[in-house]
């Protein structure tokens, strides 16, 4: 993949890029920007013996996804919703907090199926795809996909 073919796939994918990283770490945008700068430096000094410029979405999106694992190996814990809206005193204090509830139910669920369910739902990438980025098989993603709706619907019923 030449420079110029890299920079034109990171144009054009940055957007859901991000929103998919955005998601996949609960609403902290500092964060998935980060992981994203992070993902596409890799991908950049890695990008001479890519080449199936095609399947660059998967490409990146993995690189992400693991770039995101590696990160969560090293976290510390943040503070829940229940304490920011404890803080603010009220549940919704402007639009950052739009879409709170939900990212504080996706960080209640594993890491998998979090991720199976962004790139599903949000990306709309094919479970064959999904299987790839994860490194994992078809019926796992099925898996993941099952317990995650399953998980997010009691989590999301109970407020």
């Amino acid at each position: 993949m030449t420079r110029e073919q890299f920079i034109f796939h990171v144009e054009t994918t940055q957007k859901a890029f991000r929103r998919f990283l955005v998601a996949l770490c609960c609403g902290d945008a500092d964060l998935a920007d980060d992981i994203a700068q992070e993902s596409y430096i890799k991908a950049y000094l890695s990008c001479d013996s890519f080449t199936n410029v095609e399947k660059f979405n998967a490409w990146i999106f993995k690189i992400g996804y693991n770039t995101f694992l590696n990160h969560k190996r090293t976290e510390r814990p943040m503070l829940g919703y229940e304490t920011i809206r404890d803080h603010t005193g009220h549940d919704s204090a402007d639009s950052s907090f739009a879409y709170q509830e939900l990212y504080h139910a996706l960080n209640q669920i594993s890491d998998k199926e979090r991720t199976s369910i962004l790139l599903y739902y949000i990306q709309g990438y094919a479970i064959k795809e999904i299987a790839e980025i994860q490194d994992t098989s078809e019926d796992a993603v099925k898996k993941h996909l099952s317990r995650g709706r399953t998980h997010l619907r009691g989590l999301l019923t109970i407020h």
